[in-house]
């Protein structure tokens, strides 16, 4: 199995967003293409995304849009930035190394946080490829808090 594979089932809003992410795609593509994305329609299937450019050149991931609920201080510090020069708060844990696996494998990832004593309650976050002048452009994300298993 590949690394951050959707292995068993999803929590609810990250399943819609997954299904609007395959219902984009054209044809036999595996992925859709990053314009046809539509960030209000998003917004609508769950509250918290997440958007990364993926410039050309070296593997690196910047975050262009992120609506969290994290202090306004970490985002301000983070936004724009790439993800290998700043500090990543939850629920960003492990972002660069899903954001590699969902990039190389060209498909859907998920990587999920389990609560445990002493660290922040459970989440999930799903990151979605989409195509654009011939690569994997941006990396759409949604996270859920709460329960990671079957709800």
């Amino acid at each position: 199995m590949s690394p951050f594979a959707i292995a068993g089932p999803i929590t609810p809003r990250l399943d819609a967003v997954l299904t609007y992410w395959q219902e984009l795609r054209r044809g036999q593509a595996e992925m859709p293409f990053w314009d046809d994305i539509d960030l209000g329609a998003v917004r609508g299937l769950c509250r918290e995304i997440l958007l990364l450019e993926t410039p050309g050149g070296p593997e690196r991931f910047r975050l262009a849009i992120l609506e969290l609920s994290i202090p306004a201080a970490d985002r301000d510090q983070i936004l724009g930035r790439f993800i290998d020069e700043v500090d990543l708060p939850p629920p960003l844990d492990l972002l660069r190394s899903q954001c590699s696996a969902t990039t190389e494998l060209g498909r859907a990832t998920v990587y999920r946080h389990d609560a445990c004593p002493g660290s922040e309650a459970p989440y999930s976050r799903l990151l979605l490829p989409a195509w654009g002048e011939g690569q994997v452009r941006v990396l759409l994300g949604a996270v859920e808090h709460g329960r990671t298993d079957d709800d």
